[in-house]
């Protein structure tokens, strides 16, 4: 059987064998239903007629919805699965009504009466799975949430069609029980965990230990939050995505089977072994079945199975050898110790480790990975491949069915950022490849709540099979439905970061957030971007011109406040340069001048900016972590975790400045202190004539830092002052400058 075929086969049997019975069938409606009302409340969603009928998936089983009505009349959606009939709920909200569901604000003015739907509208997925979530995700954005939050992201999922998604909250839990099991002590437990906030890359065998332990009581908070999450996820229709055993396994597990034969990997992220080089049980070790089946035996017993699983092996960490005969060995051990326990277990691999370190993972490396297990039961996340594919390079993976994803965000940074025209593209050309294996294609970025527009545009290619013909009107439609109303100087606004910051492309173009704002200062950043300045500039000034139209949508304030920040962030970078140059020409005075602007006007008024709006305040964020624990010691603790991984990302820097993040509160007390630091050093420096060593500032500003993350500071979760007013009076204080070259 043809590799496309193959993967056609097994995607359809997924979903044939999901939610396939009149009782399922009753309960997605009933849940969509719910949804109508939680979305629009109980009177609009009165005027809304939903129904869940299996018949009308397409004979391959691909997702369908079916729009009619509208006009004085009630508006039918129809889906093949609660999913379907969300997505068409939705179409018809973005499309007839001019609304959107979004993670910063939606905008839900529906016409009266409803608009009529001219003839019935049938719309058919061209993708088998819409996909959701990078493993980093759940410590980057999830890691602090309750069940009203994931409530939201769960109906905002089902709205843009997504029907597999990674549910991996509470699985310590179980590899608590496991452990216990197995003979180790709750104390080796403890110490093996890390931290609520780096859970990512305890799962995925990269660290141990740091940040931790886990408290007994957020064991049982997130067992009962993933039962509830399954639960409204499965009553969609979606697939949930749990987690399976990868082989990495804790140190302590050698003093139980003193002959278990374990390699001992390599370090992470600049940590040291205190924290990382994991123990990797060898594919051959008649252990490694037995742990792999006991976790997923422990795991279904307890939350049940969709039958798909998530695990990494070789997450950004080398192999202990390069010998395809290994790596076919360890791939088939994982694989086999899943089927042991759930005979139609199907892997669900994250693509990331063949992009990463391409020196190691040559031709034979990959293929060898991607054979060891059977054609159609290895699904494999194509992670970044709106800006580096593998499917083309691994011959479609080597026939395996992949998603075609797009990553867009490393560490939930801020800053505005995106690659349209190559996500716009990129899905049909994966679709079109010869002999392509994709069914599927999904969005993974690292952190979320972030350049909203780049996560309208995937969801909505997930129900096309054709990229969008015009992106310059598809954003201007963005701009009206996002903001309720059409206004032209929003919408040029949105043109102009169209063609600039969201047109990525280049040696310049990065994912990352490397303004100079958010990194430990040296003279040796670069500051070159990928788009023309002028255009962030000019956008701003057009949204502040729109203010006075747009001020009650939420959206728009969030917007403004964005790009308020991206507008100081491109100043912060050209005052970064005036620096550079004085330094160098040792001018005492304009080093001064620049720096003094840098430090002590521009990094305060972008805090006092930030301030005015709660998504964008520190206090906000640790808030979040402080409701989770259930004493004030745990809420201290839960904090600090928040903020290590803010900054230092590790005891000493490890990962430093990764997920940046500009907040209020976090610039005043974190970014600007840096700065002035670095800035009294480099005056200090030209006026005593002695170079200015970056090891001593390096070592003097970790003291800052570490005490910013060691701090009981309280940060208010309540916003100061108006958005639009500060806005302005920023832009009236430094647009002229800009424009005029008079920094």
């Amino acid at each position: 059987m043809e590799a496309a075929t193959v993967a056609a086969a097994l995607g359809f049997l997924l979903l044939a064998g999901v939610g396939s019975s009149s009782v399922d069938e009753a309960r997605e409606e009933t849940v969509v239903r719910e949804l109508v009302v939680r979305l629009l409340g109980p009177g609009p969603a009165a005027d809304f007629l939903v129904s869940v009928e299996r018949a009308l998936a397409t004979e391959s089983g691909l997702d369908t919805y079916r729009l009619s009505g509208g006009g004085g009349a009630r508006v039918r959606v129809r889906g093949s699965t609660g999913v379907a009939a969300a997505a068409g709920l939705h179409r018809y909200l973005r499309d007839f009504c001019g609304c959107q569901v979004a993670w910063s604000g939606s905008q839900l003015h529906l016409p009266q009466p409803l608009p009529v739907v001219p003839e019935e509208l049938a719309e058919t997925t061209p993708n088998r799975y819409r996909y959701y979530q990078n493993v980093c995700t759940q410590s980057y954005s999830f890691v602090w949430w309750d069940w009203a939050r994931w409530e939201k992201e769960i109906d905002w999922m089902a709205l843009n069609g997504i029907n597999l998604a990674l549910a991996w909250s509470g699985q310590e839990a179980i590899w608590q029980r496991v452990y216990l099991a197995l003979g180790l002590t709750q104390s080796e437990i403890n110490d093996y965990f890390t931290g609520p906030a780096f859970l990512a890359w305890g799962r995925m065998g990269n660290l141990h230990t740091w940040g931790g332990p886990l408290s007994r009581f957020w064991h049982l908070k997130q067992i009962y939050l993933q039962h509830r999450i399954l639960d409204r996820m499965r009553s969609f229709g979606m697939i949930p995505v749990l987690p399976a055993f990868a082989g990495h396994v804790p140190k302590a597990l050698t003093r139980v089977f003193p002959q278990i034969n374990v390699t001992r990997l390599s370090s992470w992220g600049h940590f040291n072994c205190s924290y990382s080089c994991p123990y990797l049980l060898a594919p051959e070790d008649p252990v490694f079945p037995l742990i792999g089946s006991l976790f997923l035996w422990e795991l279904n017993k307890e939350f049940g199975t969709n039958h798909i699983y998530g695990a990494d092996t070789f997450n950004e960490m080398r192999p202990p050898s390069s010998q395809p005969s290994y790596l076919a060995a360890i791939t088939t051990a994982v694989y086999e110790a899943m089927i042991a326990a759930d005979p139609d277990a199907v892997w669900l691999l994250q693509g990331w480790l063949f992009q990463n370190e391409p020196q190691f993972w040559g031709p034979d490396q990959v293929k060898a990975v991607l054979r060891a297990v059977p054609l159609g039961r290895l699904l494999v996340l194509d992670l970044f491949a709106e800006s580096k594919p593998v499917y083309s390079r691994t011959d479609s993976f080597h026939g395996q069915p992949f998603i075609w994803c797009m990553l867009h965000n490393f560490g939930g940074n801020h800053g505005l950022f995106g690659t349209l025209e190559a996500v716009n593209r990129g899905p049909e050309a994966a679709r079109l490849f010869p002999n392509s294996t994709m069914i599927g294609s999904g969005i993974a970025p690292e952190g979320i709540g972030q350049n909203e527009v780049v996560y309208a545009l995937m969801t909505e290619l997930g129900w096309r099979k054709d990229p969008m013909p015009d992106l310059v009107a598809w954003v201007t439609g963005f701009a009206k439905r996002r903001y309720g109303i059409s206004q032209g100087d929003a919408e040029e606004a949105w043109k102009l970061l169209l063609r600039s910051v969201y047109n990525c492309s280049g040696e310049a173009c990065v994912g990352h957030n490397r303004s100079p704002l958010v990194k430990r200062p040296s003279l040796k950043i670069n500051t070159t971007v990928w788009y023309n300045r002028s255009d962030v500039f000019e956008a701003w000034r057009l949204l502040l011109k729109a203010a006075p139209n747009l001020t009650t949508s939420s959206a728009f304030r969030y917007d403004l406040v964005d790009i308020t920040r991206q507008a100081i962030q491109e100043m912060v970078s050209l005052y970064y340069e005036e620096v550079k140059i004085s330094y160098r020409k040792k001018d005492l005075i304009l080093l001064l001048q620049a720096g003094g602007i840098l430090a002590y006007e521009l990094l305060p008024v972008l805090d006092e900016m930030l301030a005015t709006d709660k998504r964008f305040l520190l206090g906000s964020w640790l808030e979040q972590a402080r409701a989770v624990a259930v004493s004030e010691a745990e809420a201290h603790f839960y904090e600090q975790n928040s903020l290590y991984q803010l900054t230092l990302w590790g005891p000493e820097g490890n990962i430093l400045d990764y997920a940046n993040k500009q907040l209020a509160g976090l610039v005043e007390d974190y970014y600007a202190p840096r700065w002035r630091l670095f800035l009294e050093t480099l005056a200090g420096s030209l006026a005593q004539s002695v170079p200015f060593q970056q090891q001593q500032f390096d070592k003097n500003v970790f003291q800052l830092e570490k005490s910013f993350v060691l701090s009981k500071k309280r940060y208010s979760s309540q916003p100061q002052g108006d958005t639009v007013d500060l806005a302005n009076k920023v832009f009236l204080k430094y647009y002229p400058r800009v424009v005029n070259g008079s920094l």
